[in-house]
């Protein structure tokens, strides 16, 4: 009887932390899907606004602006609304959004469209990264991998809406109306099984009563903050600008330009639901170090060699090698406290949003080669970073 009960499919539905797993992993797609969504797009947009490569960077960085506008909004909207309505909040705003870019009958409207759009996205970025902390605290099991993964699965749906969306219409708004109603039901879904609060041990709270006056953060969670800023700007450049270096640089076709975020973003999604074995097994740091120095590589190997099949091969060594940066240095820094969390969370939103449009000046300036070239430097200083950050040793 017993271990009927064990195989029984329904004793795992009615399981509350896989009901709170799947709905946080439903926020982590929703932010995956809805930045995929207009990053596979960038091509149409670039051609139906008539911009520059250098205009579409500052359109990235607008975006940026957005993130950053967000971080002083961010701890009072946690406080007054809490993590999952500020969540829920962020990803139905983000979906007007995305019908926002679609519509946008110009270039100054599109920069107030992707500024709005930074500043949920950070929002959405701490609130879910909040709940997937409060997951793991409230039933001591691990699972910021696996829902880091979902992020990736987001990305990986995204790109292959848009080449099907591709190859049967040019409507941008048309592949945007589609994908918000995918949107609208991933929130749905999410809503039920979220937690009603942040995860807060009693030393945490004993700490931050204690704090009367804010600190400086420690030499450790600025190595951190490094570590993830350099890995988003990895892996935001490769889901913004691998479409355009498909179609521009390696010559593909538009069905198979998109292609290149489906093969980072399903490497990601793969290499993150073993992640958290990798973990128990070789330690956080090294799966850390050396997944980014093969990123790095492999990317070179890409950019040197040229042509479709290394642009392929080399995007998913990208996405194989980055794949756990972020979820281990967020574990890394919630176990540093709350204010490292949001400072590291908030460095990672700066990275994913602000670091693309960097790489769109570089490439203005001379080439895409050597957008990317900057992307793959950014991996091999995430490697460079995590050497110095004090991880977890493995357990037995």
């Amino acid at each position: 009887m017993c271990v009927s009960r064990v195989h029984d499919p329904s004793v795992r539905t009615h399981d509350p932390f896989v009901r709170a797993q799947l709905a946080i992993a439903a926020l982590f797609c929703s932010l995956g899907f809805q930045y995929a969504t207009w990053a596979a797009r960038i091509p149409a947009i670039k051609a139906d606004l008539g911009l520059t490569a250098a205009e579409v960077g500052v359109l990235l960085m607008a975006a940026g602006i957005g993130a950053v506008a967000s971080f002083p909004l961010v701890p009072v909207l946690m406080k007054r609304l809490g993590s999952a309505r500020l969540a829920l909040l962020s990803t139905l705003a983000l979906t007007l959004l995305l019908l926002g870019l679609a519509a946008a009958p110009n270039y100054p409207v599109a920069l107030l469209v992707m500024c709005a759009d930074g500043v949920f996205v950070g929002c959405l970025n701490v609130a879910m990264n909040a709940q997937g902390a409060a997951l793991e605290a409230r039933y001591e099991r691990n699972t910021m991998a696996r829902l880091h993964a979902t992020f990736s699965g987001g990305s990986l749906l995204a790109a292959l809406l848009a080449s099907g969306m591709n190859a049967a219409t040019s409507s941008v708004a048309a592949h945007f109306g589609v994908a918000a109603v995918i949107l609208v039901l991933l929130t749905a879904g999410a809503r039920p099984g979220l937690l009603a609060e942040d995860a807060r041990t009693e030393e945490k709270e004993k700490e931050e009563k204690s704090r009367s006056r804010w600190t400086l953060p420690s030499r450790m969670t600025l190595w951190m903050c490094l570590a993830m800023a350099f890995g988003t700007v990895t892996e935001g450049s490769m889901n913004d600008w691998s479409a355009l270096y498909m179609k521009d640089v390696a010559k593909a076709s538009a069905e198979l330009a998109p292609l290149g975020i489906a093969v980072v973003a399903g490497m990601m999604v793969v290499a993150r639901l073993f992640a958290d074995g990798w973990r128990s097994r070789w330690g956080d740091g090294r799966v850390v170090v050396l997944g980014s120095a093969l990123a790095a590589a492999g990317l070179a190997f890409a950019l040197v060699s040229g042509g479709v099949v290394p642009a392929l091969i080399g995007f998913a060594c990208v996405g194989l090698g980055c794949a756990a940066v972020t979820p281990c240095v967020y574990v890394a820094a919630a176990k540093q406290g709350s204010d490292a969390l949001a400072l590291v969370a908030a460095m990672g939103t700066t990275g994913l949003l602000a670091g693309p449009p960097f790489i769109g000046f570089v490439a203005n300036a001379s080439s895409l080669v050597w957008g990317l070239g900057v992307v793959a430097a950014a991996a091999l200083v995430v490697s460079l970073c995590s050497t110095q950050i004090r991880w977890t040793p493995v357990s037995g």
